[in-house]
């Protein structure tokens, strides 16, 4: 049973739009996950402006999951990691005690071609909040993959139904990629108290009811939930164990407001460390705390 729909938003991040989903106003965490973006579907002409590239920023008390269904966009941190990320693979970022990193749009900007996935950040864990930064990429192969009964796709993290995904979670919690032929059925299992389908795209009807694209259904627990494909359709299911009341804060997330509001002090101050391969630029601190500034993903 749905519980809650929640529409996308367009939001610009200075160069380049996307489709917020996570946090929500009624709906601001599903298990650990606290933000959602769709970036894109866009098409790039070649010599995109540098305005569309996310500049160096930093991110305290969660990780990142970057996925892609098209296109590249490459990563750089300041832990020393420079990795380009391409459909299907995973970029995995913890920030704990903090990281800064940029994203830049280097082959669109050269060849152009066309931009879309998901960027998820997922709360850390209470006795997780602190841990030192570090990156992570899994290629396709590393990745449990499936594809049975019309319904193909990959689980990105955590574990589902008896699979587990390599990636590094720091708590109990599931993030798979469907991809649904027509009259195709998925079953999403109860075992995590809190879940969510997100559809990227085609015509999907969940125990039912009919979710649109660009849309998240939050869903009751305590049942198992059928995804049913009317057509072609790519939907990412997500969830798992709640880890308590966040504050986020522009990029930062905490347990503490106290940690937020030494984390701006910090980054105001220039003392968190800019990525190694990418340190010319940054995005500034937003000029306001609690007024919940776009995050720069």
């Amino acid at each position: 049973m749905i519980e809650l729909v929640i529409q996308s938003r367009r939001r610009s991040l200075g160069g380049f739009e996307v489709g917020r989903v996570l946090p929500f106003a009624r709906r601001r965490i599903v298990g650990p996950y606290i933000f959602f973006d769709r970036m894109g579907p866009a098409d790039f002409a070649p010599g995109l402006p540098e305005s569309a590239d996310v500049l160096p920023h930093p991110h305290i008390g969660l990780s990142t999951i970057t996925y892609l269904f098209e296109g590249e966009i490459m990563h750089r941190d300041s832990v020393g990691s420079e990795q380009p990320i391409r459909p299907g693979e995973v970029n995995w970022m913890t920030a704990g005690s903090g990281i800064t990193h940029s994203e830049r749009f280097e082959r669109a900007r050269a060849e152009g071609g066309p931009m879309d996935g998901i960027q998820a950040w997922v709360a850390l864990p209470d006795g997780r909040e602190e841990v030192d930064p570090a990156f992570w990429h899994y290629g396709t192969d590393e990745l449990p993959a499936f594809d049975e009964g019309g319904v193909g796709g990959r689980l990105i993290a955590g574990s589902l139904d008896g699979v587990r995904s390599p990636a590094a979670v720091d708590s109990p919690q599931f993030y798979v990629h469907w991809q649904l032929r027509p009259g195709a059925r998925a079953s999403l299992p109860a075992e995590y108290p809190e879940r969510a389908v997100y559809v990227a795209s085609g015509a999907v009807e969940v125990d039912g009811q009919r979710v649109e694209p660009g849309s998240m259904a939050v869903l009751s627990p305590g049942k198992s939930a059928t995804i049913h494909a009317l057509d072609d359709a790519v939907v990412m299911a997500l969830g798992g164990e709640p880890v308590g009341e966040r504050y986020i804060d522009w990029n930062f997330v905490s347990s503490s407001k106290e940690r937020i509001l030494q984390a701006r002090a910090d980054w105001a101050a220039g003392r968190m460390k800019l990525p190694d391969l990418d340190d010319r630029e940054f995005i500034p601190l937003p000029p306001r705390l609690g007024a919940a500034p776009e995050p720069a993903s």
